[in-house]
């Protein structure tokens, strides 16, 4: 399928499941044409049954490999008029618990999954972004684990506060070319994420997180907030009551952040 000359594109990573697929569907209702990218062809061909307007594609990628971001980016602006308007950054996993437990391979793939695929992400879509600039959006997500650090989540934390820094530092530098970059920093989303059973409880973390009294909002929210950093210019988007609480918390009172985080926090059974 392919867009109008005048309709605008978004290319979202991720976009078999959870905020991916919720903002793609989001995003084709509205009139947007849609590129879905994942690792997982089940769940791409589910996400495109769930889109009636727009318009939509879907590419296999794998974001660690830099090669198929180009080849996946190209064979989306050539069904989107070759043009691109948004790269949404948002493919990531996690893993918890504590950091001396996590094995090597544990660890790299969420490195690399993370932080490297979000940085070949942000390389491979420039070309395209500057051509459709000013109003261009590079949108990275990072979390709120990316703003707190939690204990039990000290390697997921490290790659979110990265991507922070990445997107800050990606703003000042294609200022000057009329891109737009921003961070998209949820809070706890039901999404599949904290869908995955403990071995040490033999719960979800969902079901911990709420358990233990901490906010999972649901994964409905989240495009509303991705249709405002598209369309508005500030730097950090956080998403649910949590996030925007702690978030300022942190700002204003890092202190009692740092003594309840020592406590248990949140996280501190995921």
């Amino acid at each position: 399928m392919s867009m109008s000359e005048t309709q605008r594109s978004i290319f979202i990573t991720g976009g078999a499941s959870g905020i991916g697929r919720a903002v793609a569907v989001f995003f084709a209702e509205r009139g947007w044409f849609v590129g879905i990218a994942d690792i997982d062809q089940a769940g791409m061909a589910e996400t495109m049954g769930m889109i009636r307007d727009g318009g939509a594609t879907t590419h296999t990628l794998d974001v660690r490999d830099r090669a198929a971001w180009d080849a996946a980016l190209a064979e989306f602006a050539k069904a989107a008029g070759d043009r691109i308007d948004v790269v949404f950054n948002n493919a990531g996993i996690g893993d918890g618990g504590p950091l001396v437990d996590q094995d090597e391979g544990e660890l790299t793939r969420m490195l690399d999954i993370n932080l490297k695929g979000v940085i070949f992400g942000a390389q491979a879509s420039h070309p395209y972004l500057v051509k459709t600039a000013p109003g261009s959006v590079l949108l990275n997500t990072a979390s709120l684990a990316g703003i707190i650090g939690a204990p039990g989540l000290a390697a997921y934390c490290a790659t979110k506060w990265a991507v922070r820094g990445l997107t800050e530092s990606l703003d000042a530098e294609w200022a000057a070319d009329g891109i737009k970059v921003s961070a998209l920093c949820p809070g706890f989303i039901d999404t599949p994420i904290i869908g995955k059973v403990s071995d040490a409880s033999n719960q979800t973390a969902k079901e911990t997180l709420i358990e233990n009294g901490v906010e999972v909002s649901p994964v409905s929210i989240v495009p509303e907030v991705v249709w405002r950093a598209v369309h508005g210019d500030d730097l950090h988007y956080t998403v649910g009551k949590m996030a925007k609480r702690l978030r300022r918390m942190q700002r204003w009172m890092p202190g009692l952040v740092r003594k309840e985080m020592r406590k248990g926090g949140i996280g501190a059974e995921i």
